[in-house]
């Protein structure tokens, strides 16, 4: 009796903190959102006029238990770009474990890549191509923080090893971003969510938010 009250327990305190991380990436979401807006509407003039094509580019990653979604980010590739060359690039990755990753202009960005805007370099660089994920946390599709959201075609390349990765959902930023990013290989960068994943907590969070000011503010790891 006394284990099952213990088990009664355990599981309420595990919803009692899903709900307050929930609670908390909504909050911040959203107060992001509205603090970025005239950032956000700088982005997509900056967009619009640049290049044409949609301002938001969608694409089908992966979330907890592998569960599809369309991830949302500011268009920094011109219009209908092929994807073959990242395909192939992830590929050799994962392959080769990426121990020359940050020599090739930084993990999962090639050194030279014609598909990129000139606005799109800048957002890249300061990470604001990714603000519209924001939304996708709201959405519940993404957490503030997590693991990297990963494409289908990258994760039909995966090991079991790194399905670790999947047990909570993707997030805007994270351990591997706060960590290095594109200095570290693919190999470090899936060990560094699977151990997230393993060690997640609201505490943590709040850690990997702290730092991921300072590495947007500073740049440090970007490409």
């Amino acid at each position: 009796m006394e284990a099952h009250q213990l088990l009664i327990a355990r599981q309420g305190q595990s919803r009692t903190m899903a709900c307050l991380r929930r609670s908390l990436d909504i909050v911040l979401a959203a107060t992001a959102l509205l603090l970025l807006a005239p950032v956000v509407a700088v982005v997509v003039f900056a967009i619009a006029v640049s290049s044409p094509g949609p301002v938001i580019f969608r694409q089908r990653r992966l979330g907890r238990d592998l569960d599809p979604f369309t991830v949302l980010k500011f268009r920094t590739m011109h219009a209908n770009a092929d994807s073959a060359p990242h395909r192939d690039y992830v590929r050799t990755l994962i392959d080769s474990q990426a121990e020359e990753g940050s020599s090739q202009g930084g993990l999962y960005k090639l050194a030279v890549d014609d598909r990129v805007t000139r606005v799109g370099r800048l957002l890249r660089k300061s990470s604001l191509d990714e603000l519209p994920q924001l939304w996708n946390v709201i959405r519940g599709e993404m957490a503030l923080v997590g693991p990297r959201p990963v494409i289908p075609y990258e994760a039909e390349l995966y090991p079991s090893a790194y399905h670790g990765r999947f047990a909570v959902k993707p997030g805007l930023t994270g351990l591997w971003q706060v960590s290095g990013r594109n200095e570290r290989t693919y190999e470090e960068m899936v060990r560094l969510d699977v151990e997230y994943a393993e060690r997640n907590s609201i505490g943590l969070d709040l850690l990997i938010l702290a730092k991921t000011v300072w590495v947007v503010l500073t740049r440090k790891g970007a490409a």
